[in-house]
């Protein structure tokens, strides 16, 4: 997901391509999640943006936005696949946004949700693209500089780099010792911090040496005052080299936090890593580096027991396997005496299917501080004859 040093980059092509300029033109699909959840239309937005001069653009955090000479303005945010891309500009920063690339024939690029082009020569022209619909476009009608004064920019917290004024180490110790959440769930929370995301939350705890399922009012002062200092220096290092990760320092944890899956992933020192989830996010850590501290101390956390291992009688030290569970009626009929445990349901197939898009979309919004909208309930077939 693009996060606080991503949006830096965009923004920083925006100014260099589009602020001054005019739009001559601008086009969107009628995309009912995308515009439709932040409360718009692919029409209105391309209505808002057709004829007007591009006067200035800024972020914060991972929304960012584009002043017109005339409001509304349009507010966007990237969610899980976002990117905006420049015809005949190589604005990408990663593999993971190839298709981005100079050497892209078709346009308006595959996935685009709106696009513009400009009434200088040569026409600069801009494609706001998503595969997965998990990016939020809408129109904020206000002066522009008050842009940040209104929804959905004003229910997020301070942004590490900008607001330097607001994100200060007593705002953040105090929001510290009021939450009793994990460490890494409270990061991720926009309305507490603007901008850190999966990869920047792993970040700041490993240089930190804080476990991500730390809860935060168990942080020690000096934890806490670390952790601070941390974020600070991980989001201005990033943002410094517009999110271009070449250029991360080699003992980041960014350049091996991606070996989930991969057989004893470990840093280049031997330091094992892990991974575990926090706050609806998978969380990269390394085990001996990492400990979860009670007043600075670590907490022995013990591992679950086997199920299969015997259980030692109590009168003579003997050790026993533990019985089988009993099969056919006799099972049956075990099952109904008070004495003998009900079997655990089984989970189904559709148990263990993986997280929906819908599932990921009420995960997204939750992180941006926005409650997700309560799903249909669904009409069982009696209902539906009647």
């Amino acid at each position: 997901m693009p996060e606080i040093a991503e949006v830096a980059r965009i923004v920083h092509f925006l100014r260099l391509h589009l602020v001054g300029k005019t739009i001559r033109t601008a086009s969107a699909v009628d995309d009912q999640i995308v515009f439709g959840k932040a409360g718009t239309t692919g029409d209105a937005v391309s209505a808002a943006l057709t004829g007007r001069k591009v006067i200035s653009s800024g972020s914060q955090g991972k929304l960012f936005w584009l002043v017109l000479d005339k409001a509304p303005h349009v507010v966007m945010h990237f969610g899980m696949t976002g990117w905006l891309q420049i015809r005949g500009v190589q604005t990408s920063y990663s593999s993971l946004y190839r298709d981005t690339d100079t050497r892209v024939e078709t346009w308006p690029p595959k996935y685009t949700k709106f696009h513009l082009t400009t009434t200088c020569n040569p026409a600069v022209e801009v494609a706001f693209t998503d595969y997965r619909r998990l990016a939020r476009v809408r129109l904020v009608d206000c002066p522009g500089a008050d842009i940040r004064s209104h929804t959905p920019l004003k229910e997020n917290g301070p942004d590490p780099v900008q607001d330097t004024d607001r994100f200060t180490l007593a705002y953040f110790q105090s929001k510290c010792c009021a939450s009793r959440a994990a460490v890494k769930a409270m990061l991720l929370n926009q309305k507490f911090i603007s901008g850190i995301g999966n990869w920047v939350g792993d970040e700041v705890l490993f240089q930190s040496r804080i476990h991500p399922e730390q809860k935060c009012n168990h942080l020690t002062d000096a934890q806490t005052k670390t952790l601070y200092e941390v974020i600070r220096y991980v989001c201005q290092t990033a943002v410094g080299v517009l999110g271009d990760s070449h250029q991360f320092p080699s003992d980041w944890l960014f350049k091996y936090r991606w070996s989930k899956g991969s057989e004893n992933p470990t840093l280049p020192g031997g330091e094992p890593l892990a991974h575990v989830t926090v706050g609806n996010r998978t969380s990269c850590y390394a085990t001996r580096l990492q400990k979860i501290t009670l007043d600075g101390v670590p907490v022995v956390v013990e591992e679950e027991k086997n199920k299969e291992e015997v259980v030692e009688e109590e009168d003579g030290g003997r050790q026993e396997e533990k019985k089988p569970s009993p099969k056919g009626r006799k099972r049956k009929a075990e099952w109904g005496s008070t004495d003998m445990p009900k079997p655990k349901a089984r989970r189904g197939r559709r148990a263990a299917v993986k997280k929906t898009e819908e599932e990921e979309e009420e995960e997204e919004e939750e992180e941006e501080g926005v409650k997700p909208s309560k799903p249909v309930a669904k009409r069982g077939r009696k209902a539906l004859m009647r």
